[in-house]
């Protein structure tokens, strides 16, 4: 067996062992398998080694782009970088998986697809939705005629079109099916417009969970529940925020204090359960970072452990910063500094996750509306987070 055979078996052994495969759809599973990723891989790939995204290219290293093409189920494969950093990838062979179960895809449905990347997902949506009747938009020119060269190639019959995911394709609606391979912190207005009424809108939201929306029979609303982990690449032009260090600067704290919480709960780690090494719950972890990503979704929050304990990091991309710094004997220090204060924003957001009894990532939903949308736990009627739109009315 060749090493890249033995690869793409070893994916599907670890796919099967951890039930990843949907019960509900086997169509996914066969179209996975009809359709292998190296047959949307370019010959030259990307992964990173510790400091920068180096390529790897099939000719010279053969063996390392099989690893890079057929990594473990939560890990994706980097097929294009632009200026540093990753703009597009085979996806993580789990959460397509999950996606595509949450689409809940039917024979005859038509289906609009935003971001084709390599044309795989579309591939796969239109082995289940049948010839003809999947769209893909693509913003990268280039991007675009690869896909359409790769669906070509393994006989995909889908249009792929250039343009703005966000505008979605208003000459084919209305669509039975809309998603998105790409992260939106709101999810455009112009896709439930695209929808019919009943249709299902599967997003990656916040880059952290994936939602399933329906719309609503008067074409007014989608409303739907968080699926699951997905860890996707934003949307073009949304993922260059500064560096925490970039948004800290070289001035001194402006406010320092003791931070009582236990960091460890902050290290989510989405590819495992159960109890990570330094002894924190990772899976409550998870359900606490996401919790925390909708009341703060413009934060962004790093960890790392030293000799004295769990650190966190604390930015918002734009002035305000926060650093939880282990100092040894289980204390924590929070420094803080810009506008807002980081580190009370955190607690308080917190404490609402554990008042509410800490709910899982699954006890959330989203509703979106023609000016707003929100994030709401448990109850539609008990909405987290909500942003507003200047969106004329249907």
């Amino acid at each position: 067996m060749s090493h890249l055979a033995d690869r793409r078996a070893r994916l599907a052994a670890e796919m099967e062992r951890r039930g990843a495969w949907p019960d509900r759809a086997p169509w996914i599973r066969r179209a996975a398998a009809e359709l292998p990723r190296q047959a949307f891989a370019p010959d030259r790939l990307w992964c990173w080694d510790g400091r920068a995204y180096t390529p790897v290219d099939r000719g010279e290293d053969p063996d390392r782009w099989a690893e890079l093409v057929y990594p473990g189920p939560d890990d994706a494969t980097i097929t294009y970088v632009t200026r540093g950093v990753p703009g597009s990838s085979l996806s993580c062979e789990a959460i397509v998986a999950d996606m595509l179960d949450s689409l809940l895809l039917e024979p005859g449905h038509t289906v609009l697809e935003l971001g084709s990347g390599s044309g795989r997902n579309a591939a796969l949506a239109a082995r289940r939705a049948g010839p003809g009747r999947v769209t893909t938009v693509e913003v990268d020119e280039g991007l675009a005629a690869t896909a359409a060269q790769n669906l070509k190639a393994v006989g995909a019959e889908v249009a792929v079109v250039v343009g703005d995911g966000a505008a979605g394709r208003p000459g084919g609606a209305p669509y039975d099916r809309v998603i998105s391979t790409y992260a939106v912190d709101r999810v455009p207005w112009a896709w439930v417009a695209q929808t019919r009424p009943g249709g299902r809108i599967v997003t990656p939201w916040g880059r952290l969970g994936h939602v399933a929306l329906t719309v609503a029979g008067d074409g007014r609303s989608a409303s739907g529940w968080v699926q699951g982990l997905a860890a996707f690449m934003p949307a073009r032009g949304t993922g260059g925020d500064r560096s925490w260090r970039r948004v800290r600067g070289d001035g001194p704290s402006e406010d320092e204090r003791p931070f009582t919480r236990d960091v460890r709960r902050l290290a989510a780690d989405s590819g495992n359960s159960g109890t990570s090494a330094d002894g924190a719950d990772s899976d409550a972890a998870v359900h606490l970072g996401f919790a925390l990503r909708v009341a703060l979704p413009e934060v962004r929050i790093t960890t790392a452990a030293d000799e004295d304990g769990m650190n966190a990091w604390l930015h918002d991309g734009d002035s305000s910063w926060a650093t939880l710094s282990a100092v040894g004997g289980g204390r924590t220090v929070a420094d803080q500094g810009g506008p807002r204060r980081l580190a009370d924003e955190l607690e308080r957001a917190w404490d609402r996750w554990s008042a509410a009894g800490e709910p899982d990532l699954y006890d959330f939903g989203m509703t979106v509306e023609p000016g707003r949308q929100y994030v709401w736990c448990r109850d539609p009627g008990d909405p987290w987070w909500q942003a507003e739109d200047h969106v004329p009315a249907p």
